[in-house]
């Protein structure tokens, strides 16, 4: 799993005078699944413990996701709403997207097949000057 953190982007959730918030994007490689999913949810679980937590999981080198890893994905979802923040996944494999509409959550993530624009633009190199790990 790879981290980089981003330049701050707006993040909308309060109106006027809303504070200015860093994404941060993880690529995740592999498989997703029973044995890797409980250190995978510790990870996202700090990573959402923040207030207004602007999460960006890369799932494109994602070989193999199954129902444990998708609970993982909903737990993230949720703790980031939670906490007035975001999650978005990148996801370009058709079979992935398959299994979001075959399990009931096509609507439920906000799911791009590539970087946000405004995250590509902004990204640093995980320990970067200047830049601490999440």
């Amino acid at each position: 799993m790879s981290e980089n953190h981003t330049k701050p982007e707006e993040h909308r959730s309060g109106g006027e005078g809303a504070r200015v918030r860093p994404a941060t994007v993880v690529a995740l490689r592999g498989e997703i699944d029973l044995l890797t999913a409980p250190g995978l949810a510790a990870r996202l679980d700090t990573l959402t413990s923040r207030p207004h937590p602007d999460l960006v999981l890369d799932l494109r080198p994602v070989a193999f996701i199954d129902c444990t890893g998708l609970g993982v994905l909903c737990r993230t979802r949720n703790r980031a709403r939670a906490r007035q923040g975001r999650l978005r996944l990148v996801a370009d494999s058709e079979e992935f997207l398959r299994l979001l509409r075959t399990t009931g959550l096509g609507g439920a993530f906000d799911v791009q097949p590539g970087l946000p624009a405004p995250v590509v633009e902004a990204l640093v190199p995980a320990g970067a000057p200047g830049e601490g790990a999440a």
